[in-house]
């Protein structure tokens, strides 16, 4: 079986600032701009990975959601607990530097963990945790 990875999904409440970390901080290009029935979502994605796609969409993508589904979600991502996605990069430290040049929320700084890999996190505008790991050597 050949599967590949093709689509994540993160949950923003607003498009525009999400573009402002994923597209201007972290440097994602813009693939696609949708809206439908009210909804809006915005595809990225890196030169390195031309087959794969982040994919920026309302907490709740779905027009048959009732408004307590709705209002749920809100509340989850404004908490924070909503993960995000994990992105590889062959330098921790730099990438870390230059994403808090942009004045993106750090939630921590480069460190070497028990796992493997040396990796740092930041905040998107919506709350999401956004993690960037090294692989170690």
């Amino acid at each position: 079986m050949d599967i590949k990875l093709s689509q994540c999904f993160i949950a923003v409440d607003d498009h525009e600032a999400a573009l402002g970390f994923y597209r201007d901080a972290l440097g994602l290009e813009v693939r696609n701009d949708v809206g439908f029935e009210g909804m809006r979502w915005v595809t990225l994605g890196s030169t390195a990975q031309p087959d794969v796609e982040v994919v920026l969409e309302p907490p709740v993508a779905d027009p048959g959601a009732t408004d307590a589904d709705r209002q749920a979600a809100a509340e989850l991502l404004a908490k924070g607990l909503l993960r995000a996605v994990n992105f590889r990069t062959a330098d921790c430290d730099a990438t870390f530097e230059k994403i808090r040049a942009t004045g993106a929320d750090v939630l921590q700084e480069p460190m070497d963990q028990p796992y493997g890999v040396r990796d740092c996190a930041f905040r998107d505008p919506a709350g999401n945790m956004v993690r960037f790991a090294q692989p170690s050597r």
